[in-house]
C-alpha cells in the first residue's frame, strides 16, 4: 500500500455521509408518522420511501407564476399537452414540426447537430435556436405559445461548439478538490451556452462510479459520495445562479440536469445501462447524497437513468421516481428520460411507453422515435391508460421550468443576453480558468530522485501520440459524441499539450522537439512522453479489465526505448479513468495522471516546469478521486476487491520524498465468465466467453477448440491464415456440397439493444480467395429460431481477390430482419451453400454508420 491516508480519508467520508443521511431520515420518519402518502398510481416498489432523506429545497418565490401556471394548464388541448412532455432531436425534426405538434423540447445528441453539420459555425446554431423558438410561439392555428427548451450535453464546457473553452472531464476536476472552481466552470460553461441560444444543460452528472470499468466513469467526480455532495451543489449553482435572485436560471444562467437518477455508476462489473445488484441502504447512501446536494441547490431538471436497480428499469420505477424523488424529497421540477432509454422498460418499445410516464417520467427523450411516441401517447391518455392527472402533474412541472426561467417573455435567444456575443466563447478569461483547472487537476504518482520539476531552459523531447493531439487531449464527448472523426484544425482557440511545453520552454532559452515515435536529432536532457486512452464515450468505454492496452505495447516500448538510452523520462497518460500501468511506471522517472485536461494543455507545462531562477512555478496539488489499481483484476480469485496500489486521495507534491519500488508487471488470468460485448474474434481466437463453431445444414454446430478444422461433415473447412501478424486470421472454405454455417457463438446471451440505439455495427477484416456462387447471409442468432440475416455476396463478388477489406453491417439492420438484440446467443453468423474461400479477421463492434453497408 503506498499511502492509506487516501483510505482513512474515504472511510471518514463515507461514515459521515451514513450518519448525516440515517440521522436525517430518522427525525423526518418521527416527524411524518401517520402522515397519508400522495395518492399515486400503485406499482410494485421495493423502496422504503420513510428511510430516504427528506430535502430542505430553496425558497423561490412562486406565487406570480402558480396561477399563470394553472391558467394555461386548464386552457391547454390534450394535444398540446402530450406535445410538451415529447423531446425530439434536432436530426430528425424542423422547426415545423415543434409548430404543429407543439414539442416542450428538442436536444442535439452527440452525433446531430444543426444541419446535420457536426462542426458548424455558432452562428448557426444560434439561428436555428431562434427558429425552434418562434415556431414554439407561433399561435396563428390558434394554438398556445409555450417556449420551447433547447436542451445539449455541456458535460465540459459548451462541448458541441468549435471554439468554445472546454475544461477538464469530471474525472479530473474530482482531482482539483476545489468546489468553489466547479461554480465558476458551471457559470462560464452556463454563459457559453446562453451565447449560442441553448438554455439547458444535460449536466451535471453526479454518478459515483464504483467502477471504473464503466466507460462513462470519466463522468463522476469521484467514488467518494461527499466529494460528489459538495461538487454537485456547487456546479449546479454555477449553471442556474443562486435561487431567489433575479439572474437565477436567466442571463447568462442556464437550466441544470442532475443526472443519471440513480446509480449508474454502481452497476455490476461497471457495465453501461445495466444493473445495480446492491442494497437499498447502499442506493440510498452512496448515490442519492448528490441528489440531495442538487435538489438543495434548486437543480430544476433530473434525468432518469438508463440502468436499473435489482433488475427493474428505472425509467419504470415509480418507488424511485415518484415515492423517492418527487414524494419524499419534494423535487418540483420535472424528470427528462434518456435517448430512447423508455424503450428498455419492460413491456415498451421506443414508440410507446405509458409505463415511464405513469412511473412519474415527465419528458420523454426520444429523439428519432417521437412523431409515433406522440401518436401512441395520446392515444394512451385519451383512453385513461395513461391518467389525465399524471399527464396534467408532468405537464405541470414542465410549464413550472419555463415559467422559473422567464422563458415566455425572454424573447428569441438572439436577443437574450448574451446571446450572439460571440467573443466570449474561448475567451481568455474562460480559458484562464479552464488552465487553472488542469494545473490543479495533474496528480503526481511517482518522482523518483526528484526528477521534476524541469528547468525551463533544457532541450525537452517531446514523444507520445497524445502529445499534438487535441481530440486525444479532450477525449469523448467532444465536437462529435465519441470525440473523434476531428482533428486539431477543429480547435482554432486550443493549445496542446506540445505546444504549452515550447512555450514555457523556448520563453527561457530551452528548446522543445515533437517526435511521436521518440527519435531525435540532438539528445535531449529529457523526454516527456504523452499516451493513453483513445476518445471514447457511454458504453464504448466499457472494459471487461482494468489492463491499459492489453496486447498493444507500443506506449511501453516508446518509454523503455528512451530510458534505456539514459534519457530521464516524464510519463503524462492521459485517461479517462486509473488504469493498471504498473509497466509504465517501471519505465518511468516520473508518472503523471493528467485524466482528459481538455482545451487548456499549456495548464500541464506551467506544473512541470520551475521559474526561470528555478523556484516552483506551480506544485501538485491533485489527488485522486479514484483509487489506483495494483492489478488489472477488479477482483482477487476469492471474489473480494484487489487491495489498490495507490489509495483514493493520493496524490505527491513537489515536497515528498517516497521513492516507488519496482511494480510486479504479471498479468493475471482473468476470472471466467466476463463474456466480451464488442470484441468476438480477434488475435487468431475468439475473445472472452465465445467459441468459434461450424455446422452442415440445420445439424448442430462443433466448437472448434484452436478456431481450426472441419464442419462435422467436412462441408466447410477453417484454417490459420496471416493478416496482420502470423495465423491472426482465419480462412474459411465453402466447399459447395452444401448450406453450412461459420459462427462465433457463446453460452450466456448478451444484450445488443443499447449498442443498436448507438448506431453500432458488425464488423469484420475479410479477404476474398474464392468468389461466392450463391447467397452468403450474415446474421446474427437470438437463440432458436430466432436469428436476422443480410445478404452479402452482392459485395463480396465485387471485391477485388486477394485484398484485405473491411465490411460493416449496422446492428438496426439485423433487428430489422427479426433479431431480438436483447438476447444476442451468436452475434456473427456466416452462410453458404456455394463455393466461397473467405479471410476473416477482427470480429468486433464498431461505431458510425458513414462507411456502412446500407440495409435498405
Amino acid at each position: 500500500m503506498i499511502d492509506a491516508r487516501g483510505s482513512a480519508e474515504l472511510r471518514g467520508a463515507i461514515v459521515a455521509v451514513l450518519l448525516a443521511v440515517a440521522l436525517s431520515a430518522c427525525s423526518k420518519r418521527e416527524a411524518t408518522t401517520g402522515e397519508t402518502q400522495p395518492s399515486r398510481i400503485t406499482t410494485a416498489s421495493n423502496v422504503h420511501p420513510e428511510i430516504w432523506p427528506q430535502v430542505s429545497l430553496p425558497a423561490l418565490d412562486d406565487t406570480a407564476i402558480e396561477p399563470r401556471l394553472n391558467e394555461l394548464l386548464s386552457a391547454l388541448s390534450v394535444e398540446e399537452k402530450v406535445g410538451q412532455i415529447i423531446q425530439a432531436d434536432v436530426g430528425s425534426v424542423t422547426a415545423e414540426d415543434v409548430r404543429r405538434y407543439r414539442l416542450g423540447s428538442v436536444l442535439n445528441g452527440g452525433n446531430s447537430a444543426p444541419g446535420g453539420d457536426d462542426l458548424a459555425p455558432a452562428k448557426v446554431w444560434l439561428a436555428a435556436a431562434d427558429a425552434f423558438y418562434e415556431a414554439s410561439m407561433d399561435t396563428r392555428d390558434g394554438k398556445h405559445a409555450i417556449p420551447i427548451m433547447w436542451g445539449v450535453d455541456a458535460v465540459h464546457g459548451h462541448n458541441n461548439i468549435v471554439g468554445a473553452t472546454l475544461f477538464p472531464h469530471n474525472v479530473g476536476l474530482g482531482a482539483t478538490r476545489n468546489a468553489d472552481l466547479m461554480r465558476k466552470i458551471g457559470a462560464i460553461t452556463a454563459t457559453e451556452l446562453r451565447v449560442t441560444g441553448q438554455e439547458w444543460t444535460f449536466a451535471p452528472t453526479i454518478a459515483v462510479s464504483q467502477d471504473v470499468r464503466w466507460g462513462r466513469a470519466y463522468e463522476s467526480y469521484s467514488e467518494n459520495p461527499t466529494l460528489v455532495r459538495e461538487y454537485a451543489h456547487a456546479i449546479v449553482l454555477g449553471l442556474q445562479g443562486d435561487p431567489g435572485k433575479a439572474d437565477f436560471l436567466r442571463g447568462n444562467h442556464v437550466i441544470a440536469t442532475a443526472k443519471h437518477f440513480l446509480a449508474d455508476g454502481g452497476t455490476f462489473e461497471g457495465r453501461d445501462q445495466g444493473d445495480a445488484r446492491i442494497t437499498e441502504e447502499q442506493l440510498r447512501d452512496l448515490h442519492a447524497p448528490g441528489y440531495v446536494a442538487a435538489i438543495s441547490a434548486g437543480v430544476q431538471v433530473v434525468m432518469a437513468s438508463f440502468s436499473s436497480w435489482q433488475g427493474k428499469k428505472i425509467h419504470g420505477h415509480h418507488g424511485l421516481l415518484s415515492d423517492v424523488l418527487k414524494d419524499r424529497m419534494g423535487f418540483d421540477g420535472f424528470v427528462v428520460g434518456d435517448w430512447n432509454a423508455h424503450g428498455q422498460v419492460e413491456g415498451c418499445t421506443n414508440v410507446s411507453c405509458p409505463q415511464a410516464i405513469n412511473a412519474g417520467l415527465d419528458m420523454f427523450m426520444a429523439p428519432d422515435s417521437w412523431k409515433p411516441l406522440y401518436d401512441n401517447t395520446l392515444a394512451q391518455v385519451k383512453s385513461g391508460e395513461i391518467p389525465m392527472a399524471r399527464l396534467n402533474d408532468a405537464v405541470s412541472r414542465i410549464l413550472r421550468v419555463k415559467l422559473r426561467a422567464g422563458l415566455f417573455e425572454a424573447g428569441k435567444p438572439s436577443s437574450r443576453a448574451p446571446g450572439g456575443k460571440f467573443e466570449l466563447l474561448g475567451s481568455a478569461e474562460h480559458r484562464a480558468v479552464a488552465r487553472q483547472a488542469v494545473r490543479e487537476s495533474l496528480v503526481l504518482l511517482k518522482n523518483a530522485n526528484k526528477v521534476l520539476p524541469l528547468k525551463p531552459n533544457s532541450k525537452v523531447l517531446v514523444a507520445g501520440d497524445g502529445a499534438d493531439n487535441l481530440p486525444k487531449q479532450n477525449g469523448g464527448w467532444t465536437l462529435t459524441w465519441q470525440g473523434t472523426g476531428i482533428s486539431n484544425k477543429n480547435f482554432p482557440k486550443a493549445e496542446t499539450i506540445f505546444a504549452g511545453i515550447r512555450s514555457a520552454v523556448t520563453a527561457s532559452g530551452g528548446s522543445a522537439q515533437l517526435s511521436v515515435d521518440g527519435k531525435y536529432t540532438r539528445k535531449p536532457d529529457v523526454a516527456i512522453v504523452v499516451f493513453g486512452e483513445d476518445p471514447y464515450a457511454e458504453f464504448q468505454g466499457d472494459i471487461a479489465t482494468l489492463q491499459y492496452r492489453p496486447g498493444d505495447n507500443k506506449d511501453l516500448q516508446l518509454l523503455q526505448q528512451l530510458r534505456a538510452e539514459q534519457i530521464p523520462v516524464i510519463a503524462l497518460f492521459l485517461s479517462g479513468r486509473p488504469l493498471w500501468v504498473n509497466a509504465h511506471l517501471n519505465a518511468s522517472d516520473a508518472f503523471v495522471a493528467a485524466w482528459l485536461p481538455g482545451s487548456e494543455g499549456g495548464g500541464i507545462a506551467d506544473v512541470l516546469f520551475t521559474k526561470k531562477d528555478g523556484s516552483v512555478n506551480y506544485d501538485f496539488k491533485g489527488k485522486l478521486p479514484f483509487a489506483w489499481p495494483r492489478t488489472p483484476l477488479k477482483f482477487n480469485s476469492e471474489g473480494a476487491p484487489e487491495a489498490p496500489l495507490f489509495d483514493y486521495g493520493f496524490g505527491m507534491t513537489y515536497q515528498d520524498t517516497a521513492d516507488l519500488p519496482t511494480l510486479s508487471e504479471e498479468v493475471p488470468t482473468a476470472p471466467a465468465g466476463q463474456t466480451s460485448t464488442h470484441s468476438y474474434f480477434a488475435a487468431g481466437r475468439a475473445s472472452n466467453g465465445w467459441q468459434l463453431a461450424l455446422g452442415d445444414g440445420d445439424a448442430a454446430r462443433t466448437a472448434l477448440a484452436a478456431a481450426i478444422g472441419d464442419s462435422p461433415g467436412s462441408v466447410l473447412n477453417v484454417s490459420a491464415v496471416d493478416h496482420a501478424a502470423q495465423e491472426d486470421a482465419r480462412l474459411a472454405k465453402w466447399s459447395g456440397r452444401g448450406p453450412a454455417t461459420l459462427a462465433l457463438q457463446g453460452e450466456a446471451p448478451i444484450d445488443l439493444q443499447r449498442e443498436a440505439n448507438g448506431q453500432l455495427s458488425v464488423t469484420f477484416d475479410y479477404r476474398v480467395d474464392t468468389a461466392p456462387t450463391a447467397k452468403v447471409l450474415l446474421g446474427i442468432e437470438c437463440g432458436p429460431g430466432c436469428r436476422g440475416d443480410l445478404p452479402i455476396d452482392a459485395q463480396l463478388k465485387q471485391a477485388p481477390g486477394g485484398e484485405w477489406r473491411q465490411l460493416k453491417m449496422p446492428l438496426h439492420c439485423f433487428q430489422s430482419k427479426g433479431a431480438d438484440l436483447r438476447n444476442v446467443t451468436a452475434p456473427f453468423l456466416l452462410s453458404t451453400a456455394g463455393k466461397l474461400e473467405l479471410g476473416i479477421a477482427n470480429v468486433r463492434l464498431e461505431s458510425g454508420l458513414n462507411d456502412a453497408t446500407s440495409c435498405d
